[in-house]
């Protein structure tokens, strides 16, 4: 299953990708020195801002897939439209990386509109649906390669990410729930590096043992006490560890006594886009790097280890 975990990490670095060229190309319009006015979001609809959001994420994400499917699938050998169950695979670390890769990229959608002033049904609809759409391009592409197939957990873990954007919008009005990310290098990657990433660069998107997805909760918006500051966020965390295969049936089929677990964590946050500033480039930056879990103290359970405490954990 070597080139089933490949094929994962280039998804996931062709999301990364995307979603950096989205906060680049919003973070530039917004920092334009030619017209102060251009800083901020309309307040009514632009259509011309509105007409090049739509072209650049078109042209963004139709660029990306065709790129994928050059890049990486045409080297492999096509077959009909098929369906497989990998639910078993990594203590599910991908399909988290789905759910968090499909939230993040349908957010920057909906606030590229939100800069256009489009409606919050059009944000809603076609931006925060971006991501969806982009990932279900990509499970086509796997359902008619021989090498892998179309996933309905990688469905399900697409559609949650992009349902907690848009449930929150409707329910709040606001994001009070951020997927955020982290990660550690670990021993695992010197032992298998063709297939967990023999470079620092490569292990961020292939070392399952040294990834951490969370949930981040901004306190101030769930109680409204002005005892917590607007930015204190309480993060849950879920990573795993201990795996040089996807499971234990394909880590014994090469000889190698796995012992995979998970952790659990707890910790403190920061959002970053509830930091007070008057710059609109600053607010768009730190949208895009709220993206990341702000290195804190936390406390880790898991099955192996008992409770203990990190003095600083990323």
């Amino acid at each position: 299953m070597v080139t089933f975990h490949k094929k994962i990490s280039t998804t996931i670095r062709v999301m990364g990708l995307t979603i950096g060229l989205l906060g680049s190309f919003w973070a530039n319009a917004q920092s334009d020195s030619l017209s102060t006015s251009f800083f901020k979001p309309s307040d009514t609809l632009n259509k011309p801002r509105r007409n090049a959001v739509y072209i650049g994420e078109s042209v963004v994400l139709g660029a990306t897939l065709v790129g994928l499917h050059q890049i990486w699938y045409k080297d492999y050998p096509q077959s009909n439209f098929h369906v497989i169950n990998d639910n078993n695979q990594w203590k599910q670390m991908d399909k988290m990386g789905h759910f968090y890769s499909t939230y993040h990229l349908g957010r920057a959608g909906a606030e590229l509109l939100q800069w256009s002033g489009a409606s919050q049904k059009e944000r809603l609809v076609y931006g925060a649906g971006i991501g969806f759409t982009f990932l279900t391009a990509v499970e086509v592409f796997d359902g008619f390669s021989q090498e892998w197939g179309f996933s309905w957990g990688d469905m399900l873990a697409n559609a949650s990410g992009t349902g907690l954007y848009i449930g929150q919008e409707l329910l709040w009005n606001e994001q009070r729930i951020i997927p955020k990310f982290s990660f550690n290098q670990t021993k695992f990657a010197a032992q298998r590096p063709e297939t967990l990433g023999s470079s620092f660069q490569e292990q961020i998107l292939k070392d399952y043992n040294g990834q951490t997805y969370w949930l981040s909760f901004n306190l101030h918006a769930f109680t409204k006490s002005d005892f917590f500051p607007k930015w204190l966020n309480l993060a849950i965390g879920h990573s795993a560890n201990g795996m040089l295969y996807g499971n234990t049936t394909e880590a014994n089929l090469n000889g190698y006594k796995q012992k995979a677990y998970r952790q659990f964590l707890l910790s403190l946050d920061v959002d970053l886009t509830k930091i007070e500033t008057n710059s609109h480039f600053l607010k768009t930056l730190f949208s895009v790097f709220n993206t990341i879990k702000v290195p804190a103290p936390a406390l880790q359970l898991d099955e192996f280890n008992g409770l203990r405490g990190h003095f600083i954990y990323f």
